[in-house]
């Protein structure tokens, strides 16, 4: 029997050790066809440790459990604390046995600082994902998925990228058929398309005032139907567009183009999910043309294409 062993930790967080728990923690033998016994499964840790801002469990095993378990799933941490050394040590002395090891979210920081991603992708919440490759340079990170598999090192993006994750190694252990059944069991998709990108947030330029941007981004967003070029956002700035570019990519870290095609992109996403107009509009709408050229940008951008993007996220605000 495959041993799953869940790695707690003072401060883990909750929705992630849930996941790991619900997906490798409940028999689902009856899944297979024959039933094939499920996962042994050890939470092992801390004994009453915290989990979550409130919730304290009784561990049932030691970190030393995790050491001959044959995947070995990390939980979310607080990225400003960092990992606990023990659990670090733990973690890294499994993956020298031959144990597969699962971060899920930010459980990336664990894995980084045992030295496990050195040279290799990894991913883990959007919003920490500058601060993973700041803090861990030899890390390669990949902010834009929602998981990556190493083979004996995986790791997730944030919250139900960690059960995706965990769906997947339920279908590369079991097969297809066992995943799919046991993603309906859930309530959720066996696979999701897209990665992160869908789901991040519009930059908001905080710099821009001081560098004398914030009366032309403030121009330009009011006139993403027009179709605007850089020479005219150079012309509203008062500079020459080289000028400009070198303010932006203080500012802001990109080219005046890229701004531009990101606002747009942020604005289709906006009309999907507030309204029922059709891609023609959203199209005129965003400045993009024709619904032909809106669905290429928009797909390339986000990761899905916006029909995609508008049955997941319509009625959502």
């Amino acid at each position: 029997m495959h041993t799953v062993a869940l790695a707690l930790y003072e401060g883990a967080m909750l929705f992630e050790a849930a996941a790991a728990c619900e997906v490798f923690g409940v028999d689902r033998s009856e899944l297979a066809d024959p039933p094939d016994p499920w996962y042994e499964f050890r939470v092992c840790g801390p004994g009453q440790g915290r989990v979550g801002d409130w919730l304290r469990v009784d561990t049932p095993y030691g970190l030393d459990a995790v050491a001959d378990a044959d995947t070995v799933v990390v939980a979310a941490c607080d990225v400003e604390t960092g990992p606990p050394g023990d659990v670090v040590e733990a973690v890294r002395a499994a993956h020298g046995r031959g144990a597969r090891i699962v971060a899920l979210c930010t459980g990336a920081f664990v894995l980084a600082a045992a030295g496990l991603l050195d040279g290799r992708r990894a991913t883990t919440h959007w919003m920490h994902a500058e601060l993973l490759a700041t803090r861990y340079p030899r890390v390669r990170v990949d902010p834009d998925v929602l998981y990556i598999d190493e083979g004996s090192v995986l790791t997730s993006a944030g919250k139900g990228a960690g059960l995706d994750l965990c769906l997947h190694v339920v279908r590369k252990d079991r097969g297809a058929a066992v995943a799919n059944a046991l993603a309906r069991r859930l309530v959720v998709p066996p696979h999701r398309a897209g990665g992160q990108a869908q789901y991040v947030t519009a930059p908001v330029p905080d710099d821009a005032g001081r560098y004398g941007l914030a009366d032309v981004l403030q121009w330009a967003l009011a006139r993403l139907h027009e179709p605007l070029t850089v020479a005219d956002l150079a012309g509203r700035a008062g500079m020459s567009p080289r000028n400009l570019a070198r303010h932006f990519n203080r500012a802001l870290g990109m080219t005046p183009l890229h701004w531009l095609h990101a606002q747009r992109v942020h604005r289709a996403q906006e009309l999907l999910e507030t309204t029922d107009a059709g891609m023609e509009q959203i199209a005129a709408r965003t400045g993009m043309g024709t619904a032909a050229t809106l669905r290429r940008h928009f797909t390339r951008a986000v990761g899905v294409a916006p029909d995609t993007y508008r049955r997941t996220f319509r009625g959502s605000r």
